[in-house]
């Protein structure tokens, strides 16, 4: 059964050991009731609703032969329990001082308040909460419950985050041979992309590989779209605007999807940071999200809002007839999947040790304190550096090292990404992205590191860059990291904070600070000392 709401109590997956907690605190209340890219990696942000003044307002709506799944499609090992119709509307609860909310994985404590409306230190726990950090899955709180009266979203969990990102749920997921068995329009279609034309299989890697987002997604949007995947497609696809999107800047499939990545990624880490709230549909009519969603499950309810009003909407998300149906068609239950590989964020987790990833007695400039990853609508996980003395798009003969041992999985133009796990896996543990990387003397793909070892010279290469410098950022099983809190990007014992603005902020160490100037100023000078 989906995580929702229940009689003022919110309980995703409780165990027996947990129901028995709620009913002691259950009682507890009762007894004083009475009494919340190469794509543009330097664009600014998001601005939650609407994403960006790019984004199209003309869009064309799927047919609903495409939420079908076909008839081919085996059944899947456990068939997902019925859920009721879907309502266009949801009241929380009903009035009592407090709920109760067991974490789910990627919940802080920042975050669980702005999704319930209440500050951070109203919510409280059995056991001590901690300062700072990710909640570990399933703790139990205590939060006020401020949105009792309040209509929002429906509280039905539709997709696992594991399956929104590319997480370890899509290792060993081959893209091309999905294709070429499923026998659709998509097997012999040909993508434009910069070196020339290439297959759709190559050209969804890609978006996969760079923005992070679960392949199997990808394929399922466009197969509810078109109806390419699989089976004979839809009448009418425009292969110009195939996603639906009409915008002339972005014609062909490659293009299409990104945009709807974008919108993927706004929804999700809107979701995770706390700056989503609530959705906007097109006629302007608007709903706060339910508080106990998760992060993937935003991500489409977001997706659809942008373009459906809210009887289509509800119709697009529901679980037995809608997009999720489609999804568990094609792939089979994906929760079934998320519990095979277990939570994204396991308790417990954090960095390993990285340095700086520059020289020894080199000097720097932290040129951008966090900003956006990848697409703007990502994680602010990504700091800039930049070599003293490099004027423009200068060549510089500075290097750019390893900020840890391990492998690099990916080394194309541009960039280059370090695997930190022994396993090679970029769906898998800690990823370390660095953007910029010029072409001469770049690391080749395969190689084994140790931290310290040359990765290649910084420079403008690979997405839009005023001057030569790196953009670094992080992945934990496939999602971006926020750079600042609650996992703060951490460099020879350097901790990330995020500004008030975009890529304000600063690295502190003990007593000192490095604070962010993109003209490289004395307060953003930082030199790696030996040791560190």
């Amino acid at each position: 059964m989906s995580p929702g709401f229940k009689g003022g109590i919110i309980c995703p997956m409780v165990s027996f050991e947990q129901k028995s907690i709620i009913l002691l605190l259950i009682a507890g209340l009762l007894l004083t009731s009475c009494g919340p890219n190469l794509w543009g990696t330097n664009a600014p942000d998001l601005t939650p609703s609407p994403i960006s003044s790019e984004t199209p307002t003309e869009f064309s709506t799927p047919t609903s032969t495409n939420l079908q799944p076909p008839a081919t499609t085996p059944a899947t090992d456990t068939p997902p329990e019925p859920t009721s119709t879907l309502t266009a509307t949801v009241t929380v609860g009903t009035p009592r001082p407090s709920l109760v909310y067991f974490s789910q994985s990627g919940d802080s404590l920042e975050a669980v308040a702005l999704h319930f409306g209440v500050q951070a230190a109203e919510i409280t726990s059995s056991g001590s909460l901690p300062v700072s950090g990710l909640l570990d899955p399933h703790t139990l709180l205590l939060v006020p419950n401020l949105l009792s009266q309040i209509t929002t979203t429906p509280a039905t969990q539709t997709i696992p985050d594991s399956e929104l990102v590319y997480s370890p749920s899509a290792v060993g997921f081959d893209i091309e041979q999905y294709i070429d068995s499923a026998g659709g329009t998509l097997r012999s279609l040909q993508v434009p992309l910069i070196n020339g034309l290439t297959s759709a299989a190559h050209a969804i890697q890609q978006i996969a590989n760079e923005s992070s987002i679960n392949p199997r997604m990808l394929l399922v949007l466009i197969q509810y779209h078109t109806g390419w995947v699989q089976g004979v497609p839809e009448t009418g696809v425009d292969p110009n605007y195939p996603l639906g999107y009409r915008n002339s800047q972005y014609t062909g499939l490659f293009m299409q999807m990104h945009l709807m990545v974008k919108e993927l990624l706004a929804g999700y880490y809107g979701w995770r940071d706390g700056s989503l709230m609530s959705l906007t549909f097109p006629d302007g009519t608007s709903l706060r999200l339910a508080p106990d969603l998760n992060a993937g499950s935003v991500a489409m309810q977001y997706l659809f809002s942008r373009h459906l009003n809210q009887e289509d909407w509800l119709q697009a998300i529901d679980p037995n007839s809608g997009f999720p149906a489609l999804f568990t068609g094609m792939f089979g239950d994906p929760w079934e999947r998320a519990q095979e590989t277990g939570p994204l964020f396991p308790p417990g987790v954090a960095q390993p040790v990285f340095s700086l990833p520059f020289e020894v007695g080199v000097l720097w400039n932290l040129t951008s304190g966090p900003h956006a990853a990848w697409e703007q609508e990502s994680a602010r996980g990504a700091l800039d550096f930049a070599p003293a003395g490099v004027q423009d798009c200068a060549e510089s003969t500075a290097w750019v090292v390893a900020v840890a041992s391990g492998q690099i999985v990916r080394s194309e133009i541009g960039y280059v990404v370090l695997d930190v796990d022994p396993d090679g896996l970029e769906q898998t543990g800690w990823v370390v992205l660095y953007q910029h990387i010029s072409s001469k003397d770049r690391i080749l793909v395969g190689r084994q590191v140790k931290a310290g070892d040359h990765i290649g010279h910084p420079s403008c290469e690979g997405g839009t860059a005023t001057g030569t410098h790196i953009h670094i950022a992080r992945k934990y099983n496939g999602e971006w990291m926020a750079a600042g809190d609650p996992l703060p990007f951490v460099m020879s014992g350097w901790i990330a904070h995020a500004g008030s603005a975009l890529r304000q902020g600063s690295l502190t160490k003990g007593n000192r600070t490095i604070t962010a100037s993109p003209v490289g100023s004395y307060e953003s000078q930082i030199i790696r000392r030996a040791g560190e």
